[in-house]
């Protein structure tokens, strides 16, 4: 499953992560990414989608 959303196109992130002792590691923020039944240009197809524009109903399912 890929970790972008085909509607507003959210994808992965980059950060550190910080321990108690202030030591950083680096990490990945990763979308909340489902894979739906949408209407995407006229056809249902099965896309990949974040929640957010779930939510937001930018999405008809």
């Amino acid at each position: 499953m890929s970790h972008k959303c085909v509607i507003c196109g959210k994808g992965s992130t980059s950060g550190n992560t910080v321990s108690h002792s202030n030591k950083a590691s680096k990490r990945l923020f990763k979308p909340n990414i489902q894979s739906l039944n949408i209407l995407f240009n006229g056809k249902k197809t099965r896309e990949c989608v974040c929640t957010s524009c779930i939510k937001s109903d930018k999405v008809k399912k």
